[in-house]
């Protein structure tokens, strides 16, 4: 596969955004020019024709040799299938891809997001206060810290019973309301850290536009003691503003219609004072964040309120410590020894070269059932581009689809595919030592299930362990596992904030990682402005069969046997 030449596109404005591409241009060659690029193509049949089980037995130090400790994450990658050689060249493809230079521009400050010119930042809300980090000539780290001084009273006044609500009572439920990383963020870290969290508060999230979502989240609960957190920087998202206005309704239809309630039970996530007041918000109560801040980058922002609100201000400062030893890491760490680089370009060789268009994330840990679907967000609306960085169309796959469910939850349903389909997957297994909750020998088991899954999709089952075993010959072809399935493994110690930290911050810089070799940029994400604008026109032609329509004839027509559905039968 290869791609297409960066030069400045047309289309893409000349702000600090552009120049900088234009720079980073001038300094690396096509993708598919580099010698690296080329030399990894060439390297392709040799590193095919060898099967996993050869690449063991012609090295028996292999499972130590290709395995890496840092940051409290032991990553085992020896189980990729990286002939010799092969991983040699994916480093030299990141030296040719300027991939040193732009982790120094993103660390820096610079305007890295090129197509909305703003600088890329989320390291910087995890710096320690001694920290630097400029942007326009101004150091954001005492911004930062400010806004998490003023999280961390918040919480603790919520959790301690200080607040009180409109009638005098404790808070006792929080709902974030909330869209896109404004949630999946949030609701992950609450369902992974569920263990150190405040059991005399309960804990939900809305952000499905469909009323069923709102409706179940506060079922069952009393307005007195209930408190919203509204997540949306211009205080204009249709989801979470249609949302927060019926919790809005809901919150007065309970307390008696006094709006002074509203300032009792409503805090905001945001930067639009005037809309948050006009909501009814008092602003002092409104935590904001910066346009330097993507949001499914947000989750240690003000965004993480909720968070902070469940585990305390000192656990949240531990799960930013985890974020930050990886920033650190990464950032200086040799690429060869570097965790979030050998990721990222293992990742590009299962891709690229081997064609797996998919990736599965498979958490041993019940408290990690929501890191994969926030992992789809984080990849996916970061990696999902068609265009380089200068406009041009990319002539090679790019974001791959994630996907996953906890073990062992999974192997009863689609490792099936994994083992014995006809399409590659290569695997993360997350797992880790010690228990939050020991309970006999679960543990044991659940460990177990990890490194067998890893040892049999390697190295599979040959017909002559089969025959040998007295499997009947009809059954041979069907119980033959192929093996030489890539996968890695990610082993720590516990599941603590701090862990947590790592393990998101490892995969935000392998995103990093993936979109410099390609060129593209992870921090834009305009494929969600279509569908949401066409949305928007067609809500009032929705309201009855007079209304004249302008779509295409499959379009009309669904809009008009919606109309006919909605009124109880055909008109």
């Amino acid at each position: 596969m290869t791609c297409s030449q960066t030069t400045l596109g047309p289309g893409l404005r000349r702000g600090n955004g552009a120049l900088w591409s234009m720079t980073l241009t001038h300094h690396t060659l096509p993708l598919v020019e580099r010698p690296a690029w080329r030399a990894l193509h060439a390297h392709l049949p040799q590193a095919q024709r060898l099967h996993l089980r050869q690449l063991f037995a012609d090295d028996p130090r292999r499972g130590e040799r290709l395995a890496l400790e840092a940051c409290g994450i032991y990553f085992d990658y020896s189980k990729n299938r990286i002939a010799p050689g092969t991983l040699e060249l994916l480093l030299q493809l990141a030296h040719e891809s300027a991939l040193r230079e732009r982790i120094e521009a993103m660390f820096r400050g610079d305007k890295i997001n090129a197509t909305e010119n703003r600088a890329v930042l989320h390291v910087a809300l995890r710096a320690p206060r001694s920290a630097r980090i400029e942007v326009d000539g101004a150091d954001v780290v005492p911004e930062v810290h400010a806004v998490l001084d003023r999280m961390a009273d918040f919480a603790e006044r919520v959790r301690s019973g200080a607040w009180r609500g409109h009638t005098g009572r404790p808070i006792r439920t929080v709902v974030n309301i909330g869209i896109g990383g404004s949630d999946l963020g949030p609701v992950m870290a609450y369902e992974a850290l569920r263990h150190y969290s405040a059991r005399n508060l309960d804990f939900r999230f809305v952000s499905n536009i469909d009323g069923t979502d709102f409706a179940e989240a506060v079922h069952g609960l009393d307005p007195a003691e209930t408190l919203f957190i509204v997540a949306s920087k211009t205080f204009t998202t249709l989801e979470t503003m249609t949302n927060a206005a019926s919790a809005r309704a809901w919150l007065l239809a309970g307390l008696g219609g006094d709006a002074a309630a509203v300032a009792k039970h409503f805090v905001a996530v945001s930067t639009a004072a005037a809309e948050v007041a006009r909501f009814g918000i008092d602003t002092a109560h409104m935590f904001g964040f910066w346009d330097w801040v993507g949001g499914r980058y947000s989750m240690d922002s003000a965004i993480g309120l909720s968070t902070m609100i469940a585990i305390g201000p000192a656990q949240f400062r531990a799960l930013l410590d985890g974020f930050h030893v990886v920033d650190e890491h990464f950032r200086h760490a040799p690429f060869e020894r570097n965790l979030p680089v050998l990721h990222g370009l293992l990742s590009i060789w299962n891709n690229n070269f081997l064609g797996a268009h998919s990736a599965a994330v498979l958490p041993y840990e019940q408290y990690l059932k929501r890191f994969p679907a926030y992992l789809q967000q984080l990849t996916m609306e970061s990696n999902g581009k068609r265009v380089t960085l200068a406009g041009h169309p990319v002539a090679c796959d790019t974001g791959p689809i994630f996907w996953g469910e906890p073990g062992t939850n999974g192997q009863h349903s689609f490792y099936q595919l994994i083992h014995l389909g006809t399409r590659l997957v290569p695997c993360d297994f997350i797992a880790f030592a010690q228990p939050l909750n020991p309970l006999g020998n679960h543990h044991d088991l659940l460990l177990a299930n990890v490194f067998a899954q890893g040892e049999a999709l390697a190295f599979g089952k040959t017909p002559e362990q089969l025959r040998a075993e007295g499997c009947p010959e009809p059954l041979v072809p069907h119980r033959t596992f192929e093996g030489n399935r890539p996968s890695n493994t990610l082993l720590l110690r516990e599941l603590t904030p701090y862990a947590l930290g790592t393990l998101v911050a490892l995969y935000e810089h392998s995103v990093f990682v993936q979109g410099a070799i390609w060129d593209i940029n992870p921090f834009d994400q305009w494929g969600v402005e279509l569908g949401k604008a066409l949305a928007q026109r067609i809500v009032p032609e929705l309201v009855g069969p007079e209304v004249e329509l302008h779509h295409d004839g499959s379009t009309n027509a669904l809009i008009r046997r919606y109309q006919q559905m909605k009124g109880g039968g055909p008109r």
